[in-house]
């Protein structure tokens, strides 16, 4: 593997935690853990973190190709900490967040000590499947009630066998 070049798993991790990010709706936060929880590793809400400050800029020049994932194409900005605060990420970092969500809409207020907030109440954003995976899960339900073309069980337990790999 060259230097500086994700491991397959590396890459698998890195996008799917971006195609969660891409279904928040715009005006509308969540939280690290969230995001962990919604992609099946609760356990994990660091790594959405690292995911999300090491995504890269989308490229500016024309003559250039811009990563397949970048800060233009997953609202980065949506992802907030579990207390509702937008996390210091180095001198702006935070204020940056902070106007990217407020041109979404977003109220974000300050505290004494400084620190940005949003309220959960009002624009949180925490379904219990990602919206791409509920249309999935409507479309199997019209197959069968057990989600099982065949009837014999197969893909429900196949389902439950990957979900705890």
């Amino acid at each position: 593997m060259a230097p500086g070049e994700r491991s397959e798993e590396a890459y698998l991790w890195f996008s799917t935690v971006c195609e969660a990010v891409q279904e928040i709706p715009p005006g509308k936060v969540t939280s690290y853990a969230h995001i962990a929880r919604l992609v099946g590793k609760p356990q994990c809400p660091r790594q959405v973190g690292v995911c999300l400050k090491h995504l890269p800029a989308a490229s500016t020049d024309p003559g250039k190709k811009s990563p397949e994932w970048h800060d233009g194409n997953v609202p980065w900005q949506r992802v907030i900490n579990a207390k509702g605060g937008i996390s210091p990420r180095g001198p702006s970092g935070a204020a940056r967040q902070a106007a990217a969500l407020r041109r979404e809409g977003v109220e974000v207020t300050q505290n004494a000590m400084g620190e940005f907030l949003v309220d959960f109440g009002r624009y949180g954003w925490f379904p219990s499947m990602l919206p791409s995976e509920a249309e999935e899960v409507e479309s199997s339900d019209e197959e069968d009630e057990d989600g099982d073309v065949d009837g014999d069980g197969d893909e429900e337990a196949a389902d439950a066998a990957a979900y705890h790999s």
